[in-house]
C-alpha cells in the first residue's frame, strides 16, 4: 500500500449536486399515514415517495389551488 495516493486526475461524482439534504419539515398525520400504506403497496420506502412527489411538482411546476370554505 502507498503512503500517498494522486488524487488529482479522479473524476468527481456526477451525483454530487443532486445530493439531498436533510431538513426538518411538519406534516400532518393523516398525509404520513398515506404515504406509509402507498410505501407498503409499493416496497418503495415513504420518504421516497413524498420526495419524489414533491420532485413531480416541481419539475412539472404545479401550482397550489386552495380555497378556503
Amino acid at each position: 500500500m502507498r503512503e500517498e495516493y494522486d488524487f488529482s486526475a479522479a473524476k468527481r461524482n456526477p451525483y454530487a449536486k443532486k445530493l439531498k439534504k436533510q431538513i426538518t419539515i411538519n406534516i400532518d398525520s393523516d398525509t404520513i399515514d398515506y404515504f406509509r400504506r402507498e410505501s407498503d403497496s409499493t416496497g418503495i420506502p415513504y420518504q421516497t415517495l413524498i420526495n419524489l412527489y414533491l420532485t413531480d411538482c416541481a419539475k412539472n411546476k404545479k401550482k397550489l389551488h386552495m380555497t378556503w370554505g
